[in-house]
């Protein structure tokens, strides 16, 4: 889904009508993985336990592609925050 919301930040010239068509096409091939994972996933995990994975994934996908793809720099403050998530998950699979 990072590339899908955020790949196209580099092409601001494009229209946003195809920005949109394409975003959509690529975002369906990742709701074909993620539907079924959630389906297989729900018999070990409740449904905040696999949205916390999803958006932990995500997190982690998203830093990744904004250091390398957008050329963004990786500041300490996002790193305080994700300290405070790391510490969010373990709070939520720690006391079921």
């Amino acid at each position: 889904m990072t590339f899908a919301w955020y790949g196209h930040l580099k092409f601001r010239s494009l229209p946003l009508v195809i920005v949109i068509l394409a975003s959509w096409g690529i975002a369906f091939f990742e709701y074909c993985f993620q539907v079924p994972a959630n389906r297989i996933g729900y018999d070990c995990y409740n449904a905040v336990q696999l949205k916390t994975i999803q958006e932990v994934i995500t997190l982690v996908v998203f830093s990744l592609f904004s250091i390398w793809y957008l050329k963004e720099q990786f500041r300490w403050n996002y790193l305080v925050g994700f300290v405070f998530i790391v510490l969010a998950v373990f709070f939520i699979f720690k006391f079921k």
